[in-house]
C-alpha cells in the first residue's frame, strides 16, 4: 500500500488552514501531518514532520512564505520536500522569486478542491505546477522585464558552463520543459518512451543543480536558452 502523502499548511489565517485540513484529510492518498501561522513556525515544522508536501502562503506576518521557501530548499534534510505557493492573485509579483527560491509551482487560493488536491499530488510526484499556460507567460513577462528577482539569478553566464555539459538531447527536452511540456507531451514529440524523457530531464536537473522541473523552466530562460515571447 502506497504512504500517504503527508502535507503541512501553512498561512496565517486559522480559518483557512482548517478549511484545507478538512479537504486534506477527507482524502484517503493524503493526510495532514502539521500547521503553521508564519514562515519560521513552517521552517520549524517542515524539520520535526518531514511532509511531502508544503501548501505555503506567500503573504504571513514575520518570516514570509517566500523566506520559509528558501530555507527549506537550503536545508539538505528537507530536500524531498516540495512547496506549493499560495498566493491570493493569480498575477503576483513573487510567483518568480518564488520558483527561483525552490518551489515546485504556485496556486492560486481561489482555485477549486481538485485543483488544490490535484496540486498536492502532481507536487508529491515531483512535477511542477506551471499549467495553465498563465504560469508561463507570467514567468516570461517577468524574465523579459527583469522582473523582481529576476537580476539576482546567475544569469545566461553563469549558467554557460552547466548548460555545455548538457547533452543535445538534453538541451532540446529542456525547452520543451521550459515550454510547459508534460513528460507525456515531451515523449511523442520526440518519438521516445516517457521513461526515456524521464531520464533525460533528471539528467538535466542533475548537471544544472536544479530541484525540479519549475527551477528547470526558470534556469531556462535566465539562460538566455529561451527567449520569451511576450504579447
Amino acid at each position: 500500500m502506497t504512504p500517504a502523502i503527508k502535507v503541512l499548511l501553512a498561512d496565517d489565517q486559522a480559518l483557512l488552514r482548517s478549511a484545507f485540513r478538512v479537504l486534506v484529510d477527507s482524502e484517503p492518498d493524503m493526510r495532514v501531518v502539521g500547521e503553521a501561522a508564519d514562515g519560521a513556525q513552517a521552517v520549524e515544522v517542515a524539520r520535526a514532520e518531514r511532509p511531502d508536501v508544503v501548501l505555503m502562503d506567500i503573504r504571513m506576518p514575520g518570516t514570509d512564505g517566500l523566506t520559509a521557501t528558501r530555507m527549506i530548499s537550503a536545508d539538505p534534510d528537507l530536500a524531498d520536500v516540495r512547496v506549493v505557493m499560495l498566493t491570493t492573485f493569480e498575477v503576483d509579483e513573487y510567483v518568480v522569486q518564488s520558483l527561483r527560491a525552490g518551489a515546485s509551482g504556485f496556486l492560486g487560493k481561489g482555485a477549486e478542491p481538485d485543483e488544490l488536491l490535484n496540486a498536492i499530488r502532481i507536487a508529491a510526484g515531483g512535477e511542477a505546477l506551471l499549467s495553465p499556460a498563465a504560469t508561463k507567460g507570467l514567468i516570461a513577462t517577468f524574465l523579459a522585464q527583469g522582473g523582481s528577482g529576476v537580476q539576482d539569478g546567475p544569469g545566461a553566464a553563469g549558467y554557460a558552463e552547466r548548460l555545455a555539459a548538457l547533452t543535445t538531447r538534453e538541451r532540446e527536452v529542456l525547452v520543451l520543459v521550459a515550454g510547459g511540456l508534460s513528460n507525456d507531451e515531451i515523449a511523442e514529440r520526440l518519438v521516445v518512451s516517457p521513461l526515456t524523457v524521464k531520464t533525460h530531464v533528471n539528467r538535466a536537473m542533475a548537471k544544472l543543480g536544479a530541484r525540479d522541473r519549475a527551477q528547470l523552466v526558470v534556469i531556462a530562460y535566465e539562460s538566455g536558452l529561451v527567449r520569451p515571447r511576450v504579447e
